[in-house]
């Protein structure tokens, strides 16, 4: 972990992630985040994530890359699924009986 007082030089990272508080995180330019901006920074109101968990799923998932699913590519990752809110946490698998 980076300490600022520590004698060593500021790692790239540091520098990187200093930059995105200065023009991403700290809108109102105060030096702090306030609730508004943290509650921004981990809910982006763009951000949707039902299509990124399905994505994930998708990416973690489809073993031959043609960007379906198949039955046995479900199954091979069936625990990533039942641990998925895209399926209710597993309750949508018990729901179809191509499952």
């Amino acid at each position: 972990m980076y300490n600022h007082e520590d004698e060593m030089d500021e790692p790239e990272w540091v520098a990187t992630e200093r930059e995105q508080f200065s023009e991403f995180r700290d809108k109102n330019r105060d030096g702090k985040m306030d609730k508004e901006e943290t509650m921004d920074w981990i809910l982006p109101s763009d951000y949707d994530h039902a299509e990124a968990e399905a994505k994930h799923l998708v990416y973690e998932s489809d073993t031959n890359k043609d960007g379906k699913l198949t039955k046995e590519e479900i199954l091979n990752k069936y625990d990533l699924f039942v641990g998925s809110q895209a399926t209710d946490f597993g309750e949508a698998l018990v729901r179809h009986d191509e499952f």
